[in-house]
């Protein structure tokens, strides 16, 4: 069994650990949605859709702010084999707010600021930091 969400979480935190510029991933939407909310967040820098090997792929340019990393955590929440869905006014504050939680809702994947503020609830997919 695989998990493509939790695939494209680890060469995040891997390149980010490693000190890479930028890190190469599988193309879906649902990573190109994660990472326009990460773009969006300012965790990471640019992210285009580009063809590695014949197939299309997402370039990450990863940000650092004086050689630290922009991410210090990248975490997976819900998984294949636990599932974790949350209403609205009972979605988790990544880091008391500081941090950013990436839901999949009715309207799309949001953070979790905006699905507060929408009203709607989803699976919670994962928190960054």
């Amino acid at each position: 069994m695989s998990d493509p969400i939790s695939d494209f979480l680890t060469v995040i935190r891997n390149a980010y650990r490693a000190g890479k510029e930028t890190c190469d991933t599988r193309f879906s939407k649902m990573h190109q949605r994660i990472a326009q909310i990460l773009l969006e967040e300012g965790y990471i820098r640019e992210v285009e859709k580009v063809e590695v090997d014949g197939k299309p792929a997402l370039r990450i340019s990863l940000k650092y702010v004086n050689e630290v990393p922009a991410v210090t955590g990248i975490k997976r929440v819900s998984r294949p084999g636990r599932r974790m869905y949350f209403q609205s006014r009972d979605i988790p504050r990544t880091l008391g707010g500081l941090g950013v939680g990436i839901l999949t809702t009715s309207r799309g994947i949001l953070k979790d600021r905006d699905a507060r503020q929408q009203k709607v609830g989803g699976e919670l997919i994962c928190a960054i930091w």
